[in-house]
C-alpha cells in the first residue's frame, strides 16, 4: 500500500466551498479541548496530587502535548494528501488494521465523550434545578441531554460549515468567565495556602510523588484531547498552512488557561479542601469561596455555554473520522453517506445513536462524568502514540524531507511525542485498558465487512495477532468486570 493512499482515493473531490479558515479552525482547536474538563480541574487535579506534584504533572503534559502539536503541525504541511488526522497518519505508517483502530479509537473516544458532556451540562444546571442531580444522571438530565444532542445533530446536518460558525461564537463565549475566573484567583491567591504540604508528604493517602504525578495524567490529557481538531478536519481547510497555525496558537492558548485555573486554586483552598468538592464545576465551588454565590452561578452558566460548544466541536470530529475512514474502505460504507448540504449524514446518525444508547445507559446504570471521561481518555490513546511514531517514522527514513534537509529536530520531536503517548498508556492503568479493549474488540467486524465489501483480505499475519490479543484482552476484561475484580471507578 502506498504512504500516499489518500491521493488517489476514488471518493477523491476537488469541491472548494464551504472550506474553513484559520478563525473556526483555531476555533475548533480550542473548542474540541475547552469543555467541562476545565471547570473540574481544581478537584480533578487536586483529588489524587499536592501542588508540587500537579505543578510537575503540568510540566510533563506541557512538554508532551506541544511535541504532539508540532507533530500535527510538522505532518499537515508533509503530508498534505493525508487529510483526516490521527487515522491517516496510522494507516500510512503501519498499514490498514492500525489506521482503522486509530479511527475507532478516536470515534470510540469521541462520542463517549460527548455523553460526558452532556451528562456535566445537567450536573452543572442542578445548581438552578435540583432534579437534574448533581452527578447529571437523573431522568429529568437523560431527557434534557437527549433533546440537547438532537438539536445540535440537526444544526450539524444543515451543514459543516454552519455548525464551525455557531461554534466560533460559543468558544468565544466561553472563555469569557474562564478569563473572569483567573483574575479574581490571582488577586485572592495566598502563598502559605498554595505551599502547605507542598510535595504531599503529610497526606499518606496521596503516597509517592510518582504517584501523585501518575494520577493526574489521564485528567491532563482529558483537557488537551482536541489538540488535533484542525488536523482532523484538514480536509475542510481553505489553506493548509492555517492547520499548523491553528494548531499551535490554539495549544498555546489553551496550557495557560488550564496552569492558570488549577495552580491558582491550590492558592486559594487547601489540596484537602479541593479534593472535597464535587468534581463537577468544582472551579464554581472556588469562585464562590472567593466572592460569594454570584460567582458559583456565573461560573455554571460559563460551563453550560463552554460544554455545549466542546459538544459542537465533538460531533462535528465524532462524524468526521469515521466519514474519511468510509471513504478509504476501512469502515462500512453506510458511515461515507452524506446529505444536501455536504454533511457527513451516515456517521453521525451512527455516532448520535450510540450517544443516545449510552445516555439511557448512564440512567439505569448510575455511571458518573468521571467514569466516562477516563474510558473516554484512555480510548485515545492509540491515535495519538501512533501520530508521534508516524512522525518519527517520517524523520527517521527521511520520506517527505529533502536530501540535506536537517531531520534531527523533528526525529526528536516525534520521539517524545511517541514516549510521552506510551508514558500515557502506563499512567492510564490495567482497568481503563482493559476496558477498552472491549470496546476495540467490538470494531473487528466493523473492519472484516468493511474490507470484504471492497473484495481485500482483513488482516495479513501480523494483524491477526493484534486482532487475537484485543479478543483475549476483552474475554479477560468481561470476566474481571463480571466477578467485580475491575469497575470504571
Amino acid at each position: 500500500m502506498p504512504a500516499d493512499f489518500a491521493s488517489t482515493d476514488r471518493y477523491a473531490t476537488t469541491e472548494t466551498s464551504g472550506k474553513l479558515g484559520l478563525l473556526p479552525l483555531t476555533a475548533l482547536v480550542i473548542g474540541s479541548m475547552v469543555g467541562g474538563g476545565v471547570f473540574s480541574l481544581p478537584q480533578n487535579m487536586a483529588r489524587g496530587a499536592s501542588a508540587g506534584a500537579v505543578t510537575i504533572g503540568w510540566l510533563i503534559t506541557g512538554i508532551g502535548m506541544l511535541a504532539l502539536a508540532f507533530v500535527y503541525k510538522n505532518l499537515s504541511t508533509r503530508k498534505p494528501m493525508l487529510d483526516a488526522g490521527p487515522y491517516s497518519y496510522a494507516r500510512a505508517g503501519f498499514g490498514d488494521y492500525v489506521g482503522f483502530n486509530s479511527a475507532w479509537g478516536y470515534w470510540l473516544s469521541a462520542w463517549l465523550g460527548n455523553v460526558s458532556y452532556a451528562v456535566l451540562i445537567f450536573g452543572a444546571l442542578s445548581y438552578f434545578y435540583a432534579p437534574f442531580g448533581a452527578e447529571g444522571n437523573t431522568w429529568q438530565s437523560i431527557v434534557g441531554a437527549s433533546v440537547a444532542l438532537w438539536l445540535v445533530h440537526a444544526l450539524v446536518l444543515m451543514g459543516v460549515r454552519e455548525a464551525a460558525i455557531v461554534n466560533v461564537i460559543t468558544t468565544i463565549a466561553k472563555l469569557g468567565p474562564i478569563f473572569l475566573f483567573v483574575v479574581l484567583a490571582l488577586v485572592a491567591f495566598n502563598l502559605p495556602t498554595f505551599q502547605l504540604d507542598f510535595w504531599g508528604t503529610e497526606t499518606l493517602s496521596l503516597g509517592s510523588i510518582t504517584t501523585q504525578v501518575q494520577s493526574t495524567m489521564l485528567v491532563t490529557l482529558w483537557v488537551f484531547i482536541g489538540i488535533e481538531g484542525a488536523s482532523v478536519g484538514s480536509g475542510r481547510a481553505r489553506k493548509r498552512s492555517d492547520i499548523g497555525k491553528a494548531t499551535i496558537l490554539g495549544f498555546v492558548t489553551v496550557l495557560c488557561l488550564y496552569l492558570l485555573v488549577s495552580l491558582l486554586s491550590l492558592g486559594v483552598m487547601s489540596q484537602p479542601e479541593l479534593a472535597g468538592l464535587p468534581a463537577a464545576a468544582s472551579m464554581a465551588n472556588v469562585l464562590e469561596s472567593i466572592v460569594g454565590s454570584w460567582g458559583a452561578v456565573v461560573v455554571r452558566i460559563g460551563l453550560v455555554i463552554s460544554v455545549a460548544g466542546a459538544f459542537l466541536s465533538w460531533t462535528l470530529l465524532a462524524a468526521e473520522i469515521p466519514y474519511r475512514a468510509a471513504k478509504e474502505g476501512m469502515l462500512p460504507e453506510i458511515f461515507f453517506t452524506e446529505n444536501a448540504n455536504g454533511s457527513p449524514s451516515g456517521a453521525l446518525w451512527i455516532t448520535n445513536t450510540c450517544v443516545q444508547i449510552v445516555l439511557l445507559v448512564t440512567l439505569f446504570a448510575n455511571s458518573t462524568y468521571l467514569a466516562l471521561f477516563y474510558i473516554a481518555s484512555t480510548a485515545i490513546l492509540v491515535p495519538y502514540v501512533f501520530s508521534g511514531a508516524y512522525a518519527f517514522k517520517l524523520a527517521l527514513s527521511g520520506e517527505s524531507y529533502a536530501e540535506h534537509e536537517g531531520r534531527g529536530l523533528d526525529m526528536a520531536i516525534g520521539g517524545l511525542a511517541t514516549v510521552y503517548g506510551a508514558w500515557l498508556v502506563y499512567a492510564a492503568g490495567p482497568t481503563y485498558l482493559l476496558m477498552c479493549a472491549i470496546l476495540y474488540a467490538v470494531g473487528i467486524p466493523a473492519y472484516i465487512w468493511a474490507r470484504r465489501s471492497h473484495r481485500e483480505r482483513a488482516f495479513n499475519p501480523v494483524e491477526m495477532l493484534i486482532a487475537a490479543g484485543l479478543l483475549v484482552a476483552a474475554i479477560v476484561a468481561g470476566y474481571l468486570m463480571w466477578t467485580g475484580a475491575i469497575s470504571a471507578l
